[in-house]
């Protein structure tokens, strides 16, 4: 049998019995695509709200001894509509039944919010007539909530031998004790690629709302070029800027099996997407730039002291200080005399200031300061370390855009370079930076 592929399909590629459709249509399309892995329902219309979002709000009202009865019956009122729509004859009620006995039990908010993608998987592999597996018996985590690769592949290995066709649910697993534990909000993705490692996908396409990876933010930039392929170190780094189609963890089970990942429009199936592969197999795919991204609301802080680099225990210092607060450091560009901490700005100006303080009792620099706002982006791609003028091209475009550039900071892998402006350049340093890229511009 040839190897399958494992599709996986967002929430707006599930929001309704006509997106239902669209889907069949999509998995019937190719007999490999054997493994289907489901979000839950997302809006239909833009005012909307998420069943994910429902589920929330009828757990907060169940244990506040509210009446939840309207928010019950508008969540049912999705999955009975999408049912009907589809022309499937299911009872749910016992379904919702249980979710009620269970929130009566004590059931975890992750417990409440994983039925979503479980009442939709009941719905599609009824639709689809195929098996239908709980995660639960397949995704595992350790007791303290981290994800458990070896048991997950060790018994979902074994559970799914032989398995001809089956629907998943995403986004969750089981505990040790064998409650349920899910992923980060997006999760689904995850757990489309843990399938595709476990049963040895050719390919795990993931089917969204949209045709692929484009260079540019689409809404700073106008209509930027698509991206029809991608590396998967490529993707960590714009992932990691913001640009958020596939959740930034899902590559990890695919990437040591060199399982290629294709992001795919479910409302336009005829557009290619972006292809997600490993470096050797980008081959001559490999552009000069890859995509442009970027975050805002980062605060920098600025220390000196003359022979830094002879003080053998200074970073360890800086970074014990940053534990001591459980603060992340982002990036730390450094001089001969000189070195950046760029945290978050979501660090409050209270706290900057005592670690500041902290840095001047126990690292005794000779002068410090901070900058907040600052805005953080990346240009990527792996054919800039073999095309000169990339640095030029970049200073350029946001010289002529009268954008004053506070920091640079380069990898080692020489795939992406970041330059730090302030918050409210931000839009305009994106539109030059593209503008500039996009018209092959060297200087």
């Amino acid at each position: 049998m040839e190897k399958p592929i494992v599709v996986k399909f967002g929430g707006s590629s599930l929001a309704n019995s006509e997106q239902f459709k669209k889907v069949k249509n999509i998995v019937e399309g190719d007999s490999r695509r054997r493994f289907v892995v489901p979000s839950a329902p997302g809006k239909s219309y833009p005012d909307d709200t998420k069943v994910t979002d429902l589920l929330y709000i009828l757990e907060d009202l169940y244990k506040l001894e509210q009446d939840y009865s309207k928010v019950l019956e508008n969540i049912k009122t999705v999955y009975n509509g999408i049912a009907e729509g589809i022309g499937l004859t299911i009872d749910l009620d016992p379904y919702f039944d249980e979710i009620l006995k269970e929130l009566g039990e004590g059931a975890s908010k992750e417990f409440t919010a994983s039925r979503g993608e479980y009442l939709n998987g009941i719905l599609l592999s009824k639709y689809l007539d195929y098996e239908f597996i709980d995660p639960k018996e397949i995704i595992f985590f350790d007791t303290k909530g981290n994800f458990d690769a070896e048991m997950t592949y060790t018994i979902g290995a074994k559970r799914l031998d032989g398995v001809e066709k089956a629907v998943i649910p995403g986004f969750y697993g089981a505990l040790p004790n064998g409650k349920v534990k899910t992923f980060s909000r997006g999760g689904s993705d995850l757990t489309g690629s843990i399938i595709s490692r476990i049963v040895g996908a050719s390919l795990y396409e993931n089917w969204t709302d949209v045709s692929g990876f484009l260079i540019a933010d689409p809404r700073i930039v106008h209509k930027p070029k698509g991206i029809s392929k991608i590396s998967y170190k490529e993707l960590r780094e714009l992932s990691y800027m913001g640009a958020s189609i596939l959740h930034d963890e899902a590559i990890f089970p695919v990437t040591s099996e060199g399982i290629p990942i294709n992001i795919k429009n479910t409302n336009a199936p005829e557009d290619p997407g972006t292809l997600i592969v490993d470096e050797e197999s980008l081959g001559e795919d490999s552009t000069w730039i890859t995509g442009i991204a970027g975050r805002k609301n980062f605060t920098v802080i600025y220390i000196e002291k003359v022979k830094l680099n002879q003080d053998k225990g200074f970073h360890r210092k800086l970074m014990s200080i940053l534990e001591s607060y459980d603060i992340y450091l982002e990036h730390m560009p450094s001089s001969i005399d000189s070195i950046s901490l760029i945290i978050n700005d979501n660090v409050e100006e209270p706290m900057v200031k005592d670690i500041i303080q902290d840095i001047k009792i126990i690292c005794k620099p000779d002068s410090i300061g901070y900058t907040k706002n600052i805005s953080l982006i990346t240009v990527v791609g792996h054919g800039m370390k073999n095309t000169s003028g990339t640095s030029a091209t970049l200073f350029t475009g946001l010289a002529k855009a009268d954008i004053n550039v506070k920091l640079i900071i380069q990898g080692s892998s020489e795939v992406n370079i970041i330059v730090g402006i302030a918050d409210d350049d931000y839009e305009n340093a994106i539109r030059a930076v593209y503008e500039t890229f996009m018209n092959g511009h060297k200087e």
